[in-house]
C-alpha cells in the first residue's frame, strides 16, 4: 500500500485529509467568507461527496485532488487545505483554503510553496496553474509573491453568487520556480 504524503515547513505540516478531517473539512466549506469567491453555498451531501472524493490514497498521476490537510506544527490545529489535481501528464491545478482565523499569516504561502516544491521535484510536474475569480486579490497576491504569472482572463467565466464573474488564469513553470 502506498504511503499517505506528508509534507512538512518551519511551521506547518500538510498531510493527506483523513475521515477524521470531515468536521474541520465541513466547516470550511460552509464559511461563507472562505467560500465568497469559490462556491455558492452547497448541500451536506454535496459538501460530504467532494470530501469522500478526496480520501482515496494518492500518488503521482492520480485522478482526483491531492488534498493536503494543513495543520500548525505548534498547536497541531486545522487551519486550511491545500493541494493539486492532474490536468495533463504532466500539468497540474492548484487550489486553497484557509479559515479566516488562519488568513493574513503567511500559512497559505508556506504551504503553497511545499507543493510546489514536492510537485516540481518528485511529482513529475512541469506545470501548474491556477484559476482565481477575479476580484480575489488575496489569493492573487499568494499565487504572485509564490512565482505565479498572471496568463490571461477569461471573461464571464464563472457563473457565483447569481452574476457572471471573470476568472483570473495562472501558470508556473518547473523552470522558473525557485526551489
Amino acid at each position: 500500500m502506498t504511503p499517505k504524503l506528508r509534507l512538512e515547513t518551519l511551521r506547518l505540516t500538510c498531510s493527506q485529509i483523513t475521515e477524521d478531517d470531515w468536521a474541520f473539512f465541513r466547516q470550511l466549506q460552509l464559511s461563507p467568507q472562505v467560500m465568497h469567491y469559490v462556491s455558492d453555498a452547497k448541500s451536506e451531501e454535496k459538501i460530504h461527496a467532494d470530501f469522500t472524493a478526496r480520501l482515496p490514497i494518492w500518488s503521482p498521476r492520480s485522478a482526483h485532488w491531492l488534498c493536503l490537510m494543513v495543520r500548525e506544527k505548534q498547536s497541531g490545529n486545522c487551519i486550511g487545505v491545500s493541494g493539486y489535481i492532474h490536468r495533463d501528464s504532466d500539468c497540474a491545478e492548484v487550489g486553497f483554503l484557509f479559515a479566516p482565523e488562519a488568513q493574513g499569516k503567511g500559512y497559505a504561502n508556506e504551504s503553497l510553496r511545499a507543493i510546489c516544491d514536492y510537485a516540481f521535484s518528485e511529482g513529475g510536474i512541469r506545470r501548474l496553474s491556477a484559476t482565481v475569480t477575479a476580484g480575489n486579490t488575496p489569493s492573487r497576491r499568494l499565487l504572485e509573491k509564490v512565482g505565479f504569472v498572471l496568463e490571461g482572463e477569461l471573461r464571464e467565466s464563472y457563473w457565483l453568487r447569481n452574476a457572471w464573474h471573470n476568472d483570473w488564469l495562472f501558470g508556473l513553470l518547473r523552470g522558473e520556480y525557485r526551489l
